[in-house]
């Protein structure tokens, strides 16, 4: 019996368990592992004879904390090789003002900025608290944490698209080389 246990903000444990308990059901039916939530204290224990899947679970329970809905967080289960990577941004703020000038910058007017990086990169990334979490392939995980950092060093937007195309390109052409 493989056991992990973790903290959940209080904000987010209304989330990770759905109402009626929906969510928790879901994400205890697609991995085979069970859940014991104390939505008092904000703990979860995940639990479960495969110890793949419990790191897995983990990993999708991690990501609602962060911020992303349960249906993007079970992305996730859609290959192996998906994988959450949270990037902390109070080690990069030193003010509360400063954080939320990181986080505008990463987010966009209206969302936009997070967007496009979601769509050039094919990843799903929260901001949320202190923190950016990004799901998708470790490749593509790369170039999104990439451009975040160029958002977060004041890097020009425009400037950031430019790699992401550049890096889209670059992917393109080693795949039509790869298969031919």
């Amino acid at each position: 019996m493989t056991r992990q246990e973790m903290k959940v903000s209080t904000a987010r444990v209304g989330v990770l368990i759905g109402k009626n308990g929906s969510t928790k059901r879901e994400i205890e039916e697609k991995t085979g592992i069970s859940l014991l939530v104390d939505s008092g204290e904000g703990t979860v224990v995940i639990e479960g004879e495969d110890p793949i899947a419990v790191m897995t679970t983990t990993s999708i329970v991690q990501a609602i904390n962060r911020g992303f809905s349960p249906e993007r967080a079970l992305r996730l289960l859609e290959d192996e090789d998906m994988m959450l990577e949270v990037i902390n941004l109070a080690d990069l703020a030193d003010t509360a003002r400063h954080l939320e000038r990181l986080r505008g910058r990463i987010i966009g007017k209206a969302g936009t900025s997070r967007a496009q990086i979601e769509d050039m990169t094919g990843t799903e990334i929260s901001v949320y608290g202190k923190t950016v979490a990004i799901i998708g392939f470790p490749e593509k995980n790369e170039i999104a944490r990439k451009a975040v950092e160029m958002l977060i060093q004041g890097v020009p937007h425009e400037n950031v698209y430019s790699f992401l195309d550049r890096k889209r390109k670059e992917a393109k052409q080693n795949m039509l080389e790869y298969y031919s």
